[in-house]
């Protein structure tokens, strides 16, 4: 058992709290039973489990090595304020194989909870991947892995320049449909045609001119109190159930 938060596993754990470092190892740290259960059922390759002591293993059938570790060195590597004694060491998966009618663009999404919430319901709403533009906040993000609630790992999310995947839907027959509020159309009174791609943009200053002038349909949710706007995962869950039909 590590009871040292010297050890040199556990300052690796630690650093993939950092993007960065995230990046130059290509893993994640995922926490709590539910998000290790779902990347497991999802088959994404976890390469290690960290077990908290006194904390017991579920009957999940995955290969990975178990490391016990002591109380305060689990404290040292969650980002959890209750933490459930359990994480995992997973590798991060880049789907650039995708198929489907429905996708979901996004442009510079900042708030990690924002980013994991419209994750989870472009999972739920059955679309069928979502593209991070430029700018976006890091998926691997803990707070955003939380917020997908384990969506993450069941629908597939590329990275890629926003302006050249549009060009690329265009020629495959997709029509891009845009959020936003100057030019645009109640999104009602639209029909979806069988392909679409829906771009959502970022939560103060909207999608980039650039990007936004590639779409085909610029749509808009009528709001009828006071409000100025709705939350931008608010707006994206109306207008994929929208075009989920």
């Amino acid at each position: 058992m590590i009871t040292s938060v010297k050890n040199e596993k556990v300052k690796n754990w630690r650093k993939l709290h950092n993007r960065k470092e995230r990046t130059k190892a290509g893993t994640f740290l995922i926490e709590g039973f539910h998000l290790i259960e779902e990347a497991i059922k999802s088959n994404w390759d976890v390469l290690e489990i960290i077990l908290q002591e006194d904390v017991s293993l579920p009957a999940w059938k995955c290969d990975a090595p178990t490391v016990e570790v002591a109380e305060n060195v689990f404290q040292h590597i969650s980002q959890t304020k209750t933490p459930q004694g359990i994480a995992a060491v997973v590798r991060m998966k880049n789907s650039h194989e995708i198929n489907g009618n429905l996708y979901l663009l996004l442009d510079r999404i900042q708030d990690p909870g924002n980013l994991g919430t419209i994750i989870r319901t472009a999972d739920a709403a059955g679309f069928d991947a979502v593209m991070l533009g430029e700018g976006t906040v890091d998926l691997y993000n803990d707070k955003v892995i939380r917020a997908t609630q384990g969506s993450l790992f069941h629908i597939p999310i590329i990275q890629e320049s926003l302006p050249t995947e549009i060009n690329k839907l265009k020629q495959e027959g997709f029509r891009i449909w845009a959020s936003a509020l100057t030019n645009s159309k109640d999104f009602h009174t639209l029909k979806p045609t069988s392909k679409v791609a829906l771009i959502l943009g970022n939560e103060g200053a909207g999608i980039e001119g650039t990007i936004l002038e590639l779409a085909d349909e610029i749509v808009k949710i009528p709001i009828y109190g006071k409000a100025e706007s709705l939350n931008v995962s608010i707006a994206a869950g109306i207008l994929m159930y929208h075009l989920k039909g």
